[in-house]
């Protein structure tokens, strides 16, 4: 496996473990959200959306730590990908669309973190694509 693949693997498995924390505070005090995410207009968050952003948060760990798991299955590949596409857009559209979210360091890390894994994972896809054949010459 080359080295890129493994720094990749690594990376999604540190986001999925930071993503189960996130999860979990969202579970236990939903003031985290307006604290820290959505400052631009705190009186819209409350249990429910906080619930809601725990579960969506947990299922794209979920998805980025199989991923780690089995980084060569194409199809997990592509849709960790989207997670990372539908958070960038998710945090872009309540900051610039929504006004639910101030550029605060608390929505800019994720957009940072989104960004940073798109970037990586869209370079790893040449690695991905060059890989199974490589060993496939191995066998032979």
């Amino acid at each position: 496996m080359s080295r890129f693949l493994n720094v990749l693997r690594s990376w999604l498995v540190m986001v999925s473990i930071i993503a189960m924390g996130n999860t979990l505070q969202s579970f236990r005090d939903h003031t985290f959200l307006y604290e820290k995410l959505y400052t631009g207009k705190p009186h819209l968050v409350n249990g429910l959306q906080a619930r809601t952003f725990g579960i969506w948060t947990l299922l794209s760990s979920v998805i980025r730590c199989l991923c780690a798991i089995d980084i060569h299955n194409k199809t997990l590949y592509h849709i960790t990908l989207w997670t990372f596409l539908l958070a960038l857009g998710h945090f872009l559209s309540e900051l610039f669309v929504y006004g639910t979210a101030a550029p605060t360091i608390g929505v800019l890390a994720p957009l940072m973190v989104a960004s940073f894994s798109i970037l990586g994972m869209l370079f790893g896809l040449r690695y991905l694509e060059v890989e199974p054949v490589s060993r496939q010459k191995k066998r032979n």
